[in-house]
């Protein structure tokens, strides 16, 4: 085997391929997916183990087409659910994630070569820096973040009020990296006692154990005070859930929409809650625009004339309701101010933002506005840059939505509380900012309907939980279709709701005040993500200048 493994040939890089494609799908199953519904998060703990071997023993090129390959094939089994958002979607993500990953495995080499002995700890330190780098840019997307396959697994979530999800990626790393180097000897056929391997390097496991038992000892002992913690009042809260896609099918399914919505917020509402909500965009036509402008000057337009008519229904109702009313609905400005809300031509001067309102004694007391908005589908700001690409994504229907600029902070009821709109609840420096300005709850709106797939929606809800942990908030989540459902301040999902159920659920939630000290991450958002970004670049670049040192040196003693 030796021989074979050293005489690198086709043979060897077809058996490289194959042991990270299957490691593609072993680490998929760690998560929500096709095969198990909620995921065997223990899986992430060894999966990667051969992906780091075959870095270790492979060629510098083959680690960068080998990212590629392993990014690809990870997301195709972990996202084979984004086709039901647009036959693009799957592409534009596999070829992103791909594209990251080339630069990961070949940091993950240079590591590997440059400190040879404690590269394991270096590969680790890289590791958290990708997770975050890959999430910071335009095209940020969290999922996949092996931190987040542990969303079962509360007592390893707790560290995330100090560290957020990058302590748990360190700590899930680190071993496997340790790991890989005796796993990288055994497929260059050198065939190491594992025992010896073990004892050469004791140092590390006992130190790892150490630590592992702290960081379970820890998250037991924090899940017990926050399970047994009294909070300052509970918030009875009526989630929505109307099962269907908002957007699809026009005015006639906004009609029908609002009337499923209606229906069940009435039958709620007899169970006493102190505030209704609803979903991301549950409510599509703007009551907002209609409310701003006069419905004799925007219904010179016959479509716009009978939207006005539904917006008039929808403020009546809320009149009526006699409740707070917290609602996913767009907000529509004025595309040229100079001009008013129709044009000459007869189409409206409208630009919208996605927004959640609160509706309340019959008109919009608050509004947000969404700051990070869905790459390609909500918003491309490389018009000018990428002309070809903007063309294609407007020629496939998507449309763009302005960005927001504030973390806003609600009040209703006496509680306040902040409204991550979706895709928002998956980063933590968002909820980390609505908790730094006042909110004392998290309420997510989402439209995870378009999907089709009930495991999509768990993954987005497991990414959710760390939310709670790292604020130490609790956080209502009203969806569409699902998951709704309300997560604690440990992290434990609480009653969640059938998924593709019109239905409603009523949540005592538990409410911690604003006056209480806010966690280490809400003050220091992703500080150990912003560490590990500099740290990993110092050591690659201080290992390449000795490289280059050690390499002179040896030329010199050749002559």
């Amino acid at each position: 085997m030796k021989n074979f493994y050293n005489r690198r040939n086709l043979r060897t890089y077809c058996s490289e391929v194959f042991v990270l494609l299957v490691s593609a799908f072993i680490y998929s199953l760690a998560f929500p997916g096709f095969v198990t519904s909620r995921g065997w998060g223990f899986v992430a703990f060894f999966a990667l183990i051969p992906v780091l071997a075959v870095i270790r023993n492979t060629s510098v090129f083959a680690s960068a087409l080998y990212g590629f390959v392993f990014g690809v094939s990870f997301y195709l089994c972990f996202n084979y659910w984004l086709p039901g958002f647009h036959k693009l979607a799957i592409l534009i993500v596999t070829v992103i994630k791909g594209t990251e990953m080339v630069f990961l495995f070949l940091s993950l080499k240079a590591a590997d070569r440059f400190f040879r002995r404690f590269s394991y700890i270096v590969q680790a330190i890289i590791w958290v820096a990708y997770a975050y780098l890959a999430e910071s840019w335009f095209a940020g997307y969290p999922y996949g973040n092996i931190g987040y396959s542990l969303y079962r697994y509360l007592p390893l979530m707790q560290i995330a009020e100090f560290t957020g999800v990058w302590g748990i990626i360190f700590l899930m790393i680190l071993p496997q990296a340790f790991l890989a180097r005796y796993v990288a000897d055994l497929f260059r056929g050198s065939d190491p006692s594992f025992v010896s391997y073990l004892r050469k390097n004791r140092v590390f496991p006992v130190v790892y154990i150490l630590i592992f038992i702290l960081w379970l000892t820890f998250g037991l002992a924090r899940c017990a005070k926050w399970s047994s913690e009294e909070p300052d009042r509970y918030w009875r809260v009526a989630a929505i859930q109307h099962n269907h896609d908002s957007w699809k099918g026009g005015l006639e399914t906004y009609r029908s929409n609002f009337s499923n919505l209606r229906r069940l917020s009435l039958e709620a509402i007899r169970r006493d809650p102190e505030v209704v909500v609803w979903s991301e965009t549950a409510f599509v036509p703007s009551v907002d625009w209609h409310m701003s402008y006069s419905y004799e000057e925007t219904d010179k337009i016959m479509s716009n004339k009978k939207t006005a008519k539904l917006v008039k229904e929808f403020v009546e109702f809320g009149e009526e309701l006699g409740l707070p009313l917290v609602t996913g609905n767009p907000r529509g400005v004025l595309k040229d101010p100079s001009k008013g809300p129709v044009l000459e031509d007869g189409t409206l001067n409208r630009m919208d933002y996605n927004t959640v309102i609160l509706f309340d004694e019959g008109r919009i007391k608050q509004s947000y506005a969404k700051q990070h908005l869905v790459p390609f589908t909500e918003h491309f700001p490389y018009e000018k840059q990428l002309p070809w690409m903007y063309r294609m994504l407007l020629a496939n229907d998507y449309n763009w939505w302005l960005p927001g600029d504030e973390a806003v902070v609600f009040e209703a009821s006496g509680v306040k509380f902040s409204t991550p709109i979706c895709y928002e609840d998956t980063f933590g420096y968002h909820t980390a900012e609505f908790v730094e300005n006042g909110a004392e709850v998290i309420l997510n709106l989402t439209n995870d309907r378009w999907s089709g797939c009930a495991e999509a929606a768990v993954q987005h809800a497991a990414i959710a939980v760390l939310r709670s942990v790292e604020t130490r908030k609790s956080m209502v989540r009203s969806t569409n279709s699902g998951l709704t459902c309300m997560i604690l301040p440990t992290g434990r999902i609480v009653d969640p709701v059938e998924q593709f159920k019109q239905t409603w659920h009523i949540y005592d939630v538990p409410v911690y005040s604003s006056e209480r000290p806010d966690t280490f991450y809400v003050k220091h958002p992703d500080l150990l993500a912003h560490i590990a970004v500099y740290l990993s670049a110092i050591l690659l670049a201080v290992g390449l200048v000795l490289a280059i040192v050690r390499s002179a040196g040896r030329k010199k003693e050749v002559r």
